[in-house]
């Protein structure tokens, strides 16, 4: 399972198949790590700088975090993509085809001036959780999709 966690500053990516449950996020920031809460991760319960050490405390990898750096990304289900936005400027998308049983992930883009933010990680991912809460697998058929999910 992939899940997103954002407030207006930072994003927050949890990969389940990674996790190993040291708990380092949960004695590093309890008030935003609560294993019996759904969901389980509460960005705005902490500071960021005290969420982002106790981030960099896991030992698997299987929760990374990003500064947001003022960019927007939402998902448009109608639209077949997730929209990551610079005030009003479209900057990148990752777009997927659907099937009855898999949402198939075929593009995944960033406008160059804007590279180097995981911006593309974030598009991934709300793809790939609006899948997962549909309980529909995801296929990712674009390069940089398969290396993020795997």
């Amino acid at each position: 399972m992939h899940r997103i966690y954002e407030n207006n500053d930072i994003t927050v990516f949890w990969d389940s198949e990674k996790c190993h449950h040291a708990k380092e996020c949960v004695h590093g920031a309890p008030q935003a790590f609560d294993r019996n809460k759904r969901p389980w991760i509460d960005v705005n319960a902490t500071s960021n700088p005290r969420l982002w050490r106790a981030i960099s405390k896991c030992p698997s990898g299987a929760l990374t975090c990003v500064y947001n750096h003022d960019i927007r990304v939402v998902f448009s289900e109608d639209e077949n993509r997730s929209i990551a936005y610079d005030g009003d400027r479209e900057i990148g998308e990752c777009c997927y085809d659907v099937s009855a049983e898999a949402w198939t992930i075929i593009h995944t883009g960033v406008n160059p001036d804007y590279r180097g933010k995981d911006i593309a990680r974030r598009l991934v991912y709300k793809v790939v959780e609006a899948a997962e809460k549909r309980k529909l697998k995801v296929i990712p058929v674009c390069s940089y999709a398969a290396r993020v999910l795997t």
